[in-house]
């Protein structure tokens, strides 16, 4: 029988990906639209923008699937196997993507500060870049620990 002993960590990741999609389908549109009755200058920034905020939504959801599995895997007594250590491998490259597309957008922020006169958009991007940078990191050093501790159990 399933155990629910992760039950509020899956409702997390669910309340995670929620408010994303509201802003995939609601929010972002309605930007767009404003893009489009401004300046031709302002427009394609905002376009470009947007182009990276919908690309990473990909990456995005699935590192949030494979957290799922990882809670799978917990609840079915595999947490030390090698499929939890492909989990967090899978959610490492997700992130890392995530902030190697917003490092590649970054001149656009830059772009979009100068255009606006709002150099707070500069440190957006950046949050943009690094927030995901931290959760690939911990999910590399939580592979790496499980990895050894695989290693080790299967020397004894």
């Amino acid at each position: 029988m399933k155990s629910y002993s992760t039950l509020f960590l899956r409702i997390v990741i669910v309340l995670m990906g929620i408010p994303i999609i509201g802003i995939l389908i609601f929010m972002l549109p309605v930007i767009l639209k404003d893009a489009s009755e401004s300046s031709y200058k302002m427009a394609y920034i905002l376009y470009s923008i947007l182009a990276l905020m919908y690309l990473t939504a990909v990456p995005y959801f699935y590192a949030l699937y494979q957290g799922l599995h990882l809670l799978s895997y917990i609840d079915t007594n595999k947490a030390f196997s090698e499929l939890s250590v492909n989990s967090l491998r899978k959610i490492k490259i997700s992130a890392s993507i995530i902030s190697l597309i917003y490092l590649a957008g970054m001149p656009l922020f830059f772009i979009l500060g100068e255009v606006d006169d709002a150099p707070g958009v500069v440190l957006i991007g950046i949050i943009f870049i690094f927030a995901p940078g931290v959760i690939a990191v911990f999910a590399s050093v939580l592979q790496r620990i499980l990895q050894e501790a695989l290693f080790y159990n299967a020397k004894k």
